[in-house]
């Protein structure tokens, strides 16, 4: 099933997951795109933490932007509301092409980039088959779907296997980091493998240490890890404890009325909610909304009986963001003590781990 998650994807892994913060060094971009012709460019980039947009107006076909850049980040240049994602740093770079053939445009100067490349390239035919397969997921019926769907998994998968070769080979490279940070969405146990694997230098930079922060929380929500007591606010405006279903095995389910896969998963829950609720089972729903009349309308469309929670603060959820939670439907089981003893438990499975807990 699908995750809704914060996070767009370039080639493995999602594009804006980099948050580099270092000393300032000065960047210099310079475009020569033939056909520009005085046009404006636009500069979509993040400036310690902070979204920006630039603007500079070429003069005839060439332009040049100049920032301070920590550290290598992604960055998008538009042109003519094309835009042309690539991986900046700190330095001098160019940027040539012909403007409204984005198959010409091409970065020199960026170490990053180069790397990104190399990989794109090393999985370019896995790429390409995810393209065909894609192209007629539409019009196929449930079965070919389903079909597809392993395929293209399976693909993903070997994917994966050239990202970890990648970083094994490239213990350095920024780029090394910002694979494995899109390799958090799938959990700690996958990710802190391959951060292991990295230079001590890699680890040592902003990005780096990010990373290990990230790792830190994910680290949190582990099997076997002691769950923290925790209070937010229920529909009506009433605090509620964590520790107050202290005695009982209980679901924290992370999900936002915004959510279709969260939505879809709604019904398996209730229904083991039903079964198991007067066995010693209870469900605390965390909700990643912001707008509260958006999520007390799919409480009661989904007709959901069980505690719901949320600071409505969205992704910045207090709990969420203590346990690392990037992706949504998520959830973590723990037993009568308040330890986590199962995660992610979605459709049969959810049911098959309670049968065999309170059975």
């Amino acid at each position: 099933m699908k995750r809704m998650t914060l996070l767009s994807s370039i080639l493995l892994v999602p594009m804006c997951l980099l948050n580099f913060k270092a000393h300032a060094q000065n960047t210099e971009l310079t475009g020569e795109i033939k056909g520009l012709s005085g046009a404006t460019v636009e500069i979509n980039y993040s400036n310690n933490g902070v979204f920006k947009t630039d603007s500079v107006t070429a003069t005839g076909d060439v332009f040049t932007w100049k920032t301070n850049l920590n550290e290598p980040q992604l960055i998008s240049v538009i042109i003519s509301q094309s835009s042309y994602p690539f991986f900046a740093e700190p330095g001098h770079m160019r940027f040539t092409g012909v403007k409204g053939a984005m198959q010409t445009y091409k970065v020199t100067g960026s170490s990053m980039q180069q790397d990104a490349e190399a990989f794109a390239n090393s999985v370019k035919d896995l790429t390409d088959q995810q393209n065909l397969l894609s192209m007629g997921y539409n019009k196929a019926s449930a079965e070919e779907k389903a079909a597809l769907g392993k395929k293209m998994d399976a693909l993903q998968s070997q994917k994966k296997n050239r990202a970890d070769q990648f970083i094994a080979s490239h213990p350095k490279s920024f780029f090394s980091v910002y694979l494995i940070s899109g390799r958090t969405s799938y959990g700690y146990d996958e990710a802190k493998p391959l951060y292991d694997k990295l230079d001590e230098s890699a680890k040592r930079s902003v990005a780096g240490k990010n990373l290990a922060q990230k790792l830190q929380l994910l680290e949190k929500s582990q099997i076997g890890k002691q769950m923290a007591d925790f209070t937010q606010a229920d529909t009506s405006g009433n605090t509620v404890k964590l520790s107050s279903f202290k005695g009982k095995y209980v679901l924290i389910d992370f999900w936002a009325s915004w959510c279709a896969p969260c939505r879809a998963e709604n019904p398996n829950v209730l229904k083991v909610y039903n079964a198991y609720k007067d066995k010693g089972f209870a469900v605390v729903g965390i909700s990643l909304d912001d707008k509260a009349a958006n999520w007390k309308k799919a409480i009661r469309d989904d007709k959901m009986p069980w505690t719901q929670l949320s600071d409505l603060k969205g992704w910045k959820n207090a709990v969420s963001a203590s346990y690392g939670v990037q992706s949504i439907p998520s959830n973590l089981l723990i037993d009568p003590s308040g330890k986590i003893v199962a995660k992610d438990l979605r459709g049969p499975m959810l049911e098959y781990k309670l049968k065999a807990l309170l059975n």
